[in-house]
């Protein structure tokens, strides 16, 4: 069995609100040791799928099955989160007042159709860099947190879902058994 994160787009928006326990009893039926980490959008399972679009499937159509509207999924490993970390985007920017944020996006673009660095217009919010279906920006303050999402939804085309990276590494942090369970079980392969 092997362990996910799950990132969930607007799972809370408008008039939608769903609780982390509503989200456990949802999910504790499709999948095992099931975790909701800080807001509702953030899921740590495990479960025998090893296929993360097969994972997505099943994730999106429990949640239009239990709420009655779609929620998009991002689902990646344990390991694609640590080289996510591990690429240290930001390193060299200055941390004072700065939000460091990685955009998951549905599907990484052939062809990267902008040139980066960016400042998005009518904000201070920059988007640097780009490494596969993730995005790297950086805002600073002034209720910019969610303009690199909008934005890069809007000039990629696809769907996609911000969390700021220290949330990234906390959810490493916070499950570190999980990571070095699954690292012991690559190795035994």
């Amino acid at each position: 069995m092997s362990h996910f994160v799950v990132f969930l787009r607007a799972i809370n928006v408008g008039s939608h609100t769903v609780t982390k326990a509503e989200l456990q009893e949802i999910f504790n039926l499709s999948f095992q040791d099931v975790s909701i980490y800080k807001q509702s959008g953030n899921l740590i399972l495990k479960t025998d799928a090893a296929d993360a679009e097969e994972i997505k499937r099943k994730v999106e159509n429990r949640l239009r099955e239990a709420l009655g509207y779609e929620v998009a999924a991002f689902v990646r490993t344990i390991p694609q989160l640590k080289a996510v970390v591990k690429l240290e985007p930001f390193k060299g920017h200055d941390k004072k007042g700065t939000s460091f944020l990685v955009t998951f996006l549905s599907n990484a673009p052939l062809e990267f159709p902008l040139k980066l660095p960016l400042t998005i217009p009518k904000s201070t919010a920059q988007v640097i860099s780009v490494k596969g279906n993730e995005v790297f920006s950086m805002t600073h303050g002034g209720g910019e947190g969610g303009l690199p999402n909008s934005f890069l939804e809007s000039k990629l085309k696809l769907k996609a879902t911000t969390r700021n990276m220290n949330t990234v590494t906390e959810i490493l942090k916070k499950f570190p058994e999980r990571s070095e369970r699954k690292t012991e079980s690559m190795d035994e392969d």
